[in-house]
């Protein structure tokens, strides 16, 4: 049966001995190398980062502050500082499509060479190319080309109007044309003379200027053709004045490429173009443009070469983390410039994504704030699964808008997409996506704590020294250290673990150095470990200050003393902001005669969680298969949280609901000086819960305001014993005998400590002794059956006598 001893105070808190460390400060440390108990998930980022097969993506996923992010990163740029760095990516005006930019690749740092370059280029060609065209030598060739034409031209004219002369019909050349008219002794005829003339001669005349006309026509016809002889020459003419021009601007260029046939070419279609562009006039014209554009916009445009991604000063493999993983910036965009009222676009508006950034490296991705982004999670499985990164609006997204877009060319993917979230995050995708299980191969899970052993705790010390340099905090002494490990097993709920929160152990070290400062300290001791721990539960107490201001008021009915059948202390854990807070809460349960039903009125009232109702389910069973195996169940039982308004989930009262029923079935008071917490299984045995400090801390408090008179304790599951952490006041008050901790195994040892009453077990022959909870609990149960059995006798004869007067029989 149960020991009523409780718990010695040397269990209540594991402490940790600052002699057991062979250091005075941190400072003389050697840092930790910041992944302390990550060793399996150390493994698993290196292996996914070394396997080059497709598919090898790695997911790290742990609790908030275990460090995920920090091994990552560390392990991450380790690996990409012995790696090659990969080549710059530049986007080239495609001259035969030019909605089709082309992709240029080169080696590293030379992207930026020929972008300056090719400004330099552009800068100097408007010059160029007017000196050469204005040069003294070819104006006068083109004049002498045009000076030629003229001559001919006039040349022939005058042979014609001579030839026709000699046959009495003089050439004219008017405002609307030439024309062909007679003459007389050299003077053109009026129409007058020319009417007065026989009619004969009229129409010889006629003739004659019908002829001549037929081959002034001829001659005009000619004359394009010679034009256009000229306009060739002189083409030609602005080709070789060009051509040295041009080939004396790129030849530095050429020079510094001569090993990039990509690059070559380009320059050839950019010479082309610019002597194209040039002969044809539009060039020039451009340049006398009046109103300047913006430099995306310059006549010169198409010459630029867009960097998309410049590794110059890149050292090894890149690491990039995207913080703001929306589609633009995780696949790149491309921009519009609005043009007389049109969103116009070109090869220098298009805009490089994290994926540019880290192709031939790594990239790091926040996975809920990836699947938060719309399209964006689907963009990158696509660019994962295609092999490539191809700018382009989201599938999705495509035709709801109008603009003329580009189609640059796809960029070749080479790297490895690392993505940090939470465990729930990774079994949905497990679960839901079956694209993601193909792509993510690797899963890097980080544990949450480490066992409590004096070689862990040697490392946390290290660990801890790491996280003060890193912060440039003050170090810490070995006493403060100490304080550190021992918080560190309150985080991880077990005095035998130590938590991998290193981000909750941060902030305990940089508001305990806040304190050390102010006290002009040179280190940080447990002294201020405790100040900070202290400071931080004063700005959180409102809450539960405020309900043990409402049960020491009694607005909120919690009796500590005294003792009442049915009425039992549970205990509650309520978690605000991070902080955790335990109190007590009534739960009552009544009793009577009925056909086996235990009423859950937080269930009835859809208040109750669905862990919470498995737990009533489970005591009713219990109930039914200790007690009425060879009878009928005849009661009907009802069970509340008293002055609970709030949803209730969980089953860390089920062992406290079940006491509570099995006090208000036999009427043997439960004394309220306990309070109780634990849940039960079908054979009564008690299990292990969560938040038991916090819990014997709230009840603790509610006591000690009340005044302690060392009756008051907690009984709790023996199993959690070892999770117990508490507070030093709490400790003390075990050891001066004022406050009790029980730990029990089953709920007949439960019944014990809170009644006093011995629970019973049977005998040999099954015979339970009398005065016994257990053999009061079967007495009343037999006593309810045959009430119930006696009732429905009764009710079943007087159906009996009324069926016969009914039929007079």
């Amino acid at each position: 049966m149960a020991d009523l001893v409780p718990l010695p105070s040397s269990v209540l808190r594991k402490r940790c001995d600052p002699a057991c460390f062979s250091f005075e400060t941190t400072e003389s440390l050697a840092d930790h190398a910041g992944d302390l108990g990550q060793e399996r998930a150390v493994e698993a980022i290196r292996f996914g980062l070394a396997m080059g097969h497709s598919g090898y993506h790695v997911f790290v996923l742990g609790d908030a502050g275990s460090g995920k992010h920090a091994t990552t990163f560390r392990l991450l740029r380790e690996r990409a500082a012995g790696e090659p760095v990969p080549p710059d990516l530049c986007y080239l005006h495609n001259f035969d499509e030019p909605l089709k930019p082309r992709l240029l690749t080169l080696p590293a740092g030379r992207g930026g060479a020929l972008r300056t370059r090719m400004q330099t280029f552009i800068r100097d060609l408007g010059p160029a190319l007017g000196a050469a065209l204005d040069s003294d030598a070819h104006v006068e060739r083109v004049e002498a080309l045009q000076s030629a034409l003229k001559a001919r031209e006039e040349a022939a004219l005058r042979e014609l109007g001579q030839a026709c002369g000699a046959e009495g019909i003089s050439l004219l050349q008017t405002p609307e044309g030439f024309v062909f008219a007679p003459t007389r002794e050299g003077e053109a005829m009026s129409p007058e003379s020319f009417e007065a003339l026989p009619e004969d001669e009229r129409k010889a005349i006629e003739a004659r200027i019908g002829e001549w006309s037929d081959r002034l026509e001829d001659l005009l016809n000619d004359f394009p053709g010679w034009r256009k002889s000229v306009r060739e020459s002189i083409d030609r003419a602005e080709r070789e004045v060009l051509g040295p021009a041009l080939a004396h601007l790129l030849r530095e260029v050429r020079e510094a490429h001569e090993d990039l046939p990509e690059v070559l070419a380009f320059l050839d279609a950019v010479e082309r173009d610019v002597l194209d562009s040039a002969v044809r006039g539009t060039m020039l014209d451009e340049e006398d443009e009046e109103a300047p554009e913006p430099e995306e916009n310059t006549r010169y445009h198409r010459y630029q070469v867009k960097l998309l991604v410049d590794h110059a000063a890149s050292q090894g493999a890149p690491v990039v983390f995207e913080n703001n993983p929306g589609y633009g910036n995780l696949i790149g965009r491309i921009e519009h410039i609005v043009q007389q009222g049109n969103q116009v676009s070109h090869f220098n508006l298009i805009r490089a994504g994290a994926l540019h950034r880290a192709n031939g490296g790594y990239l790091v991705l926040d996975a809920e704030r990836l699947l938060s982004q719309p399209f964006a999670w689907e963009g990158l499985k696509r660019c994962l699964r295609a092999g490539e990164i191809r700018i382009e609006p989201p599938a999705e997204a495509q035709g709801w808008s109008g603009a003329l877009t580009l189609e640059p060319e796809a960029v070749p993917s080479a790297l490895k997409v690392v993505l940090i979230g939470d465990r729930d995050v990774y079994y949905l995708l497990m679960e839901h996506d079956p694209e993601f299980a193909d792509l993510f191969k690797v899963a890097a899970d980080f544990n949450d704590d480490i066992p409590r052993t004096p070689e862990n705790e040697c490392e946390y010390a290290r660990l801890m020294a790491l996280l003060a340099r890193g912060a440039k905090l003050l170090p810490v002494h070995r006493s403060g250290v100490a304080r550190l490990v021992e918080q560190a097993s309150r985080l991880a709920e077990d005095s035998g673990r130590l938590s991998l929160n290193t981000r909750a152990l941060s902030d305990l070290m940089r508001e305990a150095d806040f304190h050390a400062r102010r006290k002009g300290l040179a280190a940080t001791g447990r002294a201020e470990v405790e100040d900070a721990l202290a400071a931080r539960e004063r700005r959180c107490n409102r809450y539960p200050t405020r309900v043990r201001e409402s049960i020491l008021e009694g607005t909120t009915l919690i009796s500590t003393d005294g003792e009442r059948a049915g009425q039992i202390n549970g205990l509650v854990v309520v978690e605000l902001a991070g902080e955790l807070f335990g109190h007590p809460v009534r739960i009552t349960a009544t009793v009577r005669m009925g056909e086996g039903d235990v009423v859950d009125i937080e269930r009835e009232t859809e208040l109750g969680g669905a862990i919470h109702s498995k737990g009533v389910l489970i005591l009713s069973a219990f109930l039914a298969a200790r007690y009425a195996r060879h009878q009928p169940l005849s009661l009907s039982a009802s069970l509340v949280f008293e002055q609970s308004y709030a949803p209730v989930e969980g089953d860390s009262a089920s062992l406290a609901e079940l006491c509570a029923l099995l006090s208000a079935l036999t009427q043997i008071p439960i004394q309220q000086r306990f309070a109780i917490t634990g849940s039960v299984n079908q054979f009564g045995e008690v299990q292990v819960i969560g938040g038991v400090n916090e819990k014997i801390e709230g009840f603790f408090d509610l006591c000690s305001a009340r005044g302690l008179d060392g009756s008051h304790g907690v009984v709790i599951p023996a199993a959690s014993a070892r999770h117990l952490m508490l507070r030093e006041d709490v400790v003390q008050a075990a050891a001066d005998g004022r406050f009790h901790i029980h730990a029990v195994k089953t709920v007949d040892e439960a019944m014990t400590v809170l009644t006093g009453v011995e629970a019973g077990e049977p005998d040999a022959k099954g015979v339970i002794p009398k005065g016994t909870l257990n053999h009061k609990v079967a007495t009343v149960l037999a006593e309810m059956t045959a009430a119930r059995h006696a009732y429905s006798d009764a009710e079943g004869s007087a159906g009996a006598r009324q069926h016969r007067r009914r039929h007079g029989v």
